[in-house]
């Protein structure tokens, strides 16, 4: 849709936006920016005073004090967009603006909701003639502004009015925008939710990167930003490789040191890690790298326990290695194994949710739209969207060819930086639990089967042969004779 078409010939505003901090009033400019008429609200008019001074320039804007004005500026079917925090917030602007609305209009929560607030909501929605569309938005500030990848859910009709629009102010890779109609109801927000998760894990085997470079081969932080800056170049090349060298930069003006040494190391999250973690652990998929990501930022975060466990022993620490450049080499190699586990991990998350609530999301076409604009997006996305081209039922990326190969091709290099980083002392949570997830699924037997065995002895819980069909109880307390249950 070009600028002249997205134009109002009523005078009226094609899409509203509520809620205007940074990313409401960046999302608010793009749309304008791209030719829409766009009706602003915040609760505080001084935000939407701000944003109309500041960037009143950059395309039409109607200004609106008061939810009734707000949805009157708006065409049908009105179009508004939420972009206020998650929660008791979001719920009471909806329950407003549904009072002031028709059947037929489109609310949107670009917020970031837990994905059975958006299934509740829609729901609800649903019942008075709305359509409730939730939308993760991923890119923060720089990609609400200049194209963000955008996972919108909620009814499929609803993606005929809207759809062009948020199409048109997303990301754009190779001709194609970063944002596609994922599924029903909280679909949308509950890929952004993996989404996010990825890439708490992305961060974390980021920072155990950094941090063998530091300690296990003594290199200096501006050094190691030239390794991530050589790393961009490869098949590492991603945005948050990118601006790992950035930050790693970065010397802190008060004291001349590198900033990231002047940062307090204690990590924090606003939800959605955590959010992945528990939809795992009840859909039964092992998110293994996701979940240490957001344990270490727990533990990172348990200060005074850190603090009081400093005096605890190391125990006999073996050497650094001699050969650094080789080291370096394993550690890019354990990254790039690694980052493949975690995105693995997160598809098949997606693909257990997706048959959970019956969406029938397509992994291909996230691969996609994460391409651009997300905060994830990286060069390997490619070939993901590949792997599910060729194979849209791929139990795991791990067993695309493309994939399979790189990570076989790095497990020595893998199990080199986790071995060195186990007898160094120096925690690798998401690189090792990455290898041992990977050890898990390639293995033939796991001990799960004595697992079963125990699970029986003390419930009678039962278990399955290798042999035979059926299930079956051994008589532990009495004779020990098998009996088919």
């Amino acid at each position: 849709m070009n600028n002249v078409e997205a134009s109002s010939s009523s005078g009226k505003a094609q899409i509203g936006v509520t809620g205007l901090a940074v990313m409401g009033s960046n999302i608010a400019r793009n749309f304008a920016r791209h030719g829409y008429t766009v009706a602003l609200h915040n609760r505080s008019i001084a935000k939407t005073d701000a944003l109309i001074a500041n960037h009143g320039d950059e395309g039409n804007f109607i200004r609106t004090e008061t939810i009734a004005e707000f949805v009157a500026a708006l065409e049908r079917p009105r179009r508004v967009l939420i972009m206020v925090k998650a929660g008791a917030p979001t719920d009471a602007v909806i329950e407003e603006l549904a009072d002031a609305m028709e059947p037929g209009d489109i609310i949107i929560d670009g917020g970031n909701s837990l994905y059975t607030d958006t299934i509740r909501r829609e729901a609800a929605m649903s019942a008075r003639g709305l359509n409730f569309v939730g939308a993760g938005i991923s890119g923060g500030e720089e990609g609400a502004l200049n194209g963000p990848a955008i996972m919108p859910g909620g009814p499929a009709e609803s993606y005929e009015s809207l759809g062009p629009m948020l199409e048109s102010i997303a990301a754009q890779v190779d001709g194609e925008p970063c944002c596609t109609h994922i599924g029903p109801d909280g679909s949308g927000h509950f890929v952004k939710m993996v989404h996010n998760g990825i890439e708490y894990a992305d961060m974390q085997l980021i920072g155990e990167a950094y941090d063998l470079m530091r300690k296990a081969l003594d290199l200096p932080v501006a050094e190691i930003a030239d390794v991530f800056r050589e790393w961009n170049t490869t098949e590492l090349e991603s945005y948050l490789i990118e601006i790992t060298a950035e930050v790693l930069s970065q010397v802190d003006a008060e004291t001349g040191k590198p900033l990231v040494d002047v940062i307090v190391d204690a990590a924090g999250q606003k939800g959605t890690g955590r959010w992945t973690v528990k939809s795992a652990l009840d859909l039964g998929i092992p998110t293994t790298g996701i979940a240490e990501a957001v344990f270490a930022r727990a533990l990172s975060s348990s200060t005074d326990q850190r603090l009081a466990a400093r005096g605890l022993k190391a125990g006999a620490l073996g050497e650094a290695p001699a050969d650094k450049a080789r080291f370096i080499e394993d550690i890019k190699a354990a990254l790039y194994a690694s980052k493949v586990v975690a995105y693995a991990q997160g598809f098949d998350q997606i693909a257990a949710g997706s048959a959970e609530y019956g969406w029938d999301v397509d992994r291909g076409a996230l691969a996609t739209i994460w391409r651009g604009g997300c905060i994830i997006r990286a060069q390997f996305l490619n070939r993901i969207r590949e792997a599910y081209a060729d194979d849209p039922a791929l139990p795991s990326l791990l067993l695309a060819p493309y994939f399979r190969d790189a990570v076989e091709a790095g497990i020595d290099s893998w199990r080199r930086v986790v071995s060195t980083a186990t007898l160094l002392g120096i925690p690798v949570p998401a690189f090792a639990s990455s290898l041992s997830y990977y050890d898990a699924l390639r293995a033939e037997r796991l001990p799960a089967a004595l697992t079963q065995g125990l699970r029986d002895y003390f419930g009678a819980h039962t278990y399955q042969r290798v042999d035979k069909e059926g299930t079956f109880h051994t008589l532990w307390s009495g004779d020990r004779s098998e009996v088919a249950e």
